[in-house]
């Protein structure tokens, strides 16, 4: 009960772009970050703020006009009037393009974007109604659905495996996977990066008990990367391109060979269900963007590196290592999806076994909004 109510203070009183990395449902907060929420203190000051400031309430936004930031329905149905995208720099070309923005226009829906630097942050505030749709890599959505989260698989967004890569220093003793015993690689938990990691172990002959874990957003991993307190990252672009730039960091193996999937664009159970046409005009201006991106990636390049504050010779290097694309939910990737599943739990990474099924929807209902991919 006392997580309920701290969960709405949190949606209702604070501003999501100061609180949009941290999880708030406790069972989250373990899954992701292995330490306990300070619930009762967090309580405590959620109450007394709001009882403080109940008599003069103002809901923060985050790009959008519309002061309540939510997808509400009018009198005359459950059609939602704003949709909350959550995104992460991998997906901020969707963003800066504005085609969501100009093709919901004419429907009066408004678009609200907030960040994430991560696909279990961008999860979590879809969990507690924070945001409707985001796209994240293939492990975010398995750890989700262990915590009980109710979320839906809409497409898939096709697989890069030379985009992530596991990273030391140019000067690291670190020559192959192998070597990697005994020490302390840093990536954020529940991320595709952990899935190559993993993947990339067994590979190898080596255990997930053969290194030592440290749980880091990417701007944390970085800066202990640049520190030296972890001997490698895992880690994805934007943020690898970077990291090779600044860092001069040395490519210990990347996913070519070992990823089979990429990831997925995740949304919420209730809007779907509710907004069917407008998330089919959403994933037509995805897949528009992705096949016009496939064909301009100078462009693609020349947009996002002044976005991302990333040089245009890095910049390059990232988008031409991506695949760009969409690819339908159908049994194959449900299969692969499953297999990862299977892979936390037998690694005891996540609390019970899932089925992925269970967050897919009917091949009608698929038909009915999905893109032609």
């Amino acid at each position: 009960m006392i997580n309920v109510i701290f969960r709405r203070f949190i949606a209702k009183w604070i501003s999501p772009v100061k609180f949009r990395n941290i999880p708030f449902s406790n069972q989250y907060y373990k899954l992701f970050f292995s330490s306990p929420l300070p619930i009762v203190g967090a309580f405590i000051t959620g109450l007394s703020l709001s009882l403080l400031f109940a008599a003069c309430s103002s809901t923060s936004t985050v790009n959008s006009s519309n002061p309540s930031a939510t997808s509400v329905g009018n009198s005359a149905s459950n059609k939602a009037t704003v949709v909350r995208f959550g995104y992460q720099k991998t997906t901020v070309l969707l963003r800066t393009k504005g085609v969501l923005e100009k093709r919901l226009a004419p429907e009066g829906i408004t678009v609200q974007w907030t960040e994430f630097q991560a696909g279990p942050q961008l999860l979590e505030a879809m969990n507690v109604g924070s945001i409707d749709i985001g796209p994240v890599g293939e492990s975010p959505p398995i750890f989700a659905q262990a915590a009980g989260a109710s979320l839906t698989y809409v497409v898939g967004i096709a697989a890069t495996p030379a985009s992530s890569a596991i990273l030391v220093p140019q000067n690291s003793s670190i020559q192959k996977v192998t070597d990697l015993k005994g020490k302390k690689i840093a990536f954020q938990k529940g991320s595709s990066a952990h899935l190559l990691l993993v993947q990339a172990l067994e590979k190898a002959g080596l255990k997930y008990t053969d290194i030592e874990p440290k749980y880091l957003a990417p701007a944390d991993a970085r800066a202990a990367f640049v520190k030296g307190s972890v001997d490698a990252w895992v880690i994805w672009d934007p943020f690898y391109a970077a990291a090779q730039q600044a860092t001069q960091a040395r490519v210990l193996i990347d996913g070519t060979g070992i990823n089979k999937q990429g990831g997925y664009y995740l949304i919420s159970r209730k809007f779907v269900t509710e907004n069917p046409q407008t998330v089919k005009a959403i994933l037509e201006e995805i897949e528009n963007l992705e096949e016009w991106s496939k064909q301009h990636r100078e462009e693609v390049a020349k947009t996002l590196a002044p976005v991302l504050g990333i040089d245009l010779e890095t910049m390059k290097k990232a988008t031409n290592r991506r695949t760009f694309g969409l690819v339908p939910v159908d049994d194959n990737l449900i299969n692969l999806q499953q297999g990862v599943a299977d892979t936390y739990y037998k690694l005891k990474l996540i609390p019970k076994e899932i089925n992925v099924k269970d967050a897919v929807l009917t091949k009608e209902e698929y038909a009915a909004f999905s893109p032609k991919t």
